[in-house]
């Protein structure tokens, strides 16, 4: 009688090689460099902010972090046009994210005590940075209300002008334009009144800022918007 036993099967219970890196889900490059500068100039806006700049020839003045924000509503835009409304949404809900690190940071070293370096030898320096950042708050209270319905804003308005099928150069300038100037006009009177509004007449403000914005805008959005697309284009084929 032949008791030979049959061959075992190869056992299952090894553990199954890690997963490749071509098997793991990818971020587009494009949209991970956009992520990365999106945060970074959730900040550097507010921050910018505590400085009005003169419109010349005119008494006309803008905060300066308009300059910041119009990145973002580039960045915003341009998430819209190449991934879909959906990413850009998202990656503004997540810019709220380094916004209230960087509120809990300040909050910290504000209440943290001085050096006794800087007690003694730049008490001018620490009157300055206290002075500015002590009203911080009112700042970041404005900015995110800002933030948030500007840029929803943008976004619905700019992916509602596309349309169906593919938008031109020129589709895609007049989209930008048109939607980035209407948020942004909106932004300047929410962020402006709720922040500056009792501290100082903030009418020359507003309305310098919202020409201002308003003219950035129709100027330089739909050439930085067409730029941004472009640029994300080839950091996705370099992989």
């Amino acid at each position: 009688m032949n008791t030979a036993t049959p061959a075992q099967a190869p056992s299952t219970s090894e553990p199954s090689p890690a997963p490749s890196a071509a098997g793991m889900i990818q971020m587009p490059r494009g949209l991970f460099v956009y992520l990365m500068l999106y945060g970074g100039m959730t900040v550097l806006a507010g921050v910018l902010a505590f400085k009005q700049v003169q419109l010349w020839p005119t008494d006309l003045a803008v905060e300066s972090g308009i300059f910041a924000f119009l990145i973002l509503v580039v960045i915003s835009s341009t998430v819209s046009q190449l991934y879909g409304q959906k990413y850009a949404t998202r990656i503004v809900w997540l810019g709220f994210v380094p916004l209230l690190i960087a509120s809990v940071l300040m909050q910290l070293v504000l209440a943290l005590p001085p050096s006794v370096e800087m007690l003694s030898g730049r008490a001018d320096d620490l009157a300055a940075f206290e002075r500015v950042h002590n009203t911080v708050w009112r700042v970041w209270a404005a900015g995110p209300a800002a933030y948030i319905v500007s840029l929803l804003l943008n976004i619905w308005i700019f992916d509602r002008l596309r349309g169906s099928g593919e938008a031109s150069t020129i589709g895609l300038m007049i989209r930008g334009a048109v939607a980035s100037a209407l948020s942004q006009a909106v932004d300047s009177v929410i962020f402006i009144t709720l922040a500056f509004y009792g501290l100082f007449p903030i009418i020359d403000l507003l309305i310098g800022q919202v020409i201002a914005k308003v003219a950035l805008s129709i100027v330089l959005v739909p050439f930085l918007i067409t730029g941004g697309v472009r640029l994300a284009k080839w950091l996705d084929a370099r992989g």
